[in-house]
């Protein structure tokens, strides 16, 4: 079976020649570098937002902007630009691309260039590094995702909060691998309980009876699409919980699909060599795709 993963994208040569957003300037994609000092590049000290194009508006970008500053705040890092000046970058960026949809960007900003090689912040004297790296990018996902459940877990708050969109995505990563070598494209996570939790790069949600389950939130990613799913089902009388549930739960579900930005929603057809429900896109998820579009197009 071919590898899959849930960032999967048509290629498009166009992205060939995209511009880069780097500290004030918009660049070709050769001159778009970082110093090898960069906190981020050296430590993983940073934060980013994915945002998606549609139709010329970028989907719930005040969600994202207040995600971006939320985290900001938490790791005591001036961005150095406010709201309108990020805003205002992207949409720059944007321009000069000529995008009008089916675009993602990567909105990234580090603690800055550090004065030596080690860790601690205030070696970073030089102000933040801010990077938009924005390409064409039409989701194409051939089959449904399968999972294989890691031994890597998403862990308490007081270690790294699974929370906070970090740079330091190591644990996500080494997940990930543990799933390949396994024989899947990606990886389930659990939290510290042993409860089903998400993967290592998208919120979790199954469908038993009607039911659209996920989980607690308590140990998952501050997921936009993800809480956005969830609306959609209180609006629109779909049952829906935050819970805890086991993987026993997970393998008698009869659908199970993914939530994040750039994919919307994915759906899983395997996970640890059983076959989900039918192990295609299933008629909830077929619905909340298409409540979900509409919703993107009204926003």
């Amino acid at each position: 079976m071919a590898e899959v993963t849930t960032h999967q994208a048509a290629q498009d040569a166009r992205n060939d020649a995209i511009l880069i957003y780097v500290d004030g300037r918009i660049v070709p994609k050769a001159q778009a570098v970082i110093s090898v000092y960069d906190s981020g590049f050296m430590l993983g000290d940073g934060i980013w937002e994915g945002l998606r194009l549609y139709n010329g508006k970028w989907a719930f970008l005040d969600d994202h902007i207040d995600r971006l500053f939320e985290a900001a705040k938490a790791i005591d890092l001036d961005i150095g630009l406010d709201r309108k000046s990020v805003i205002s970058a992207l949409l720059e960026t944007q321009k000069a691309n000529g995008m009008t949809t089916d675009a993602h960007a990567r909105l990234m900003v580090t603690r800055g260039v550090k004065t030596r090689p080690f860790q601690h912040p205030n070696l970073s004297q030089q102000g933040p590094t801010c990077v938009i790296i924005m390409e064409h990018s039409l989701p194409k996902i051939p089959r449904p995702i399968t999972l294989a459940t890691v031994p890597h877990m998403r862990g308490l708050p007081m270690t790294q909060d699974p929370k906070l969109n970090s740079h330091s995505k190591l644990n996500c990563i080494l997940a990930c691998i543990a799933a390949q070598k396994a024989g899947a494209d990606e990886a389930l996570m659990l939290d510290v309980h042993g409860f089903v939790n998400t993967t290592n790069a998208c919120n979790f949600f199954i469908v038993k009876k009607g039911q659209v389950w996920t989980s607690t939130g308590d140990y998952c990613m501050n997921g936009i699409t993800r809480q956005k799913v969830i609306d959609l089902c209180r609006v629109n009388d779909i049952p829906v919980f935050e819970r805890n549930f086991s993987l026993v739960d997970t393998y008698s579900a009869d659908e199970a699909f993914l939530t994040g930005t750039f994919g919307a929603q994915t759906p899983v057809g395997r996970i640890d060599g059983r076959v989900i429900g039918t192990g295609d896109l299933g008629p909830v998820t077929t619905r909340l795709r298409a409540l979900y579009k509409d919703l993107v197009a009204s926003s």
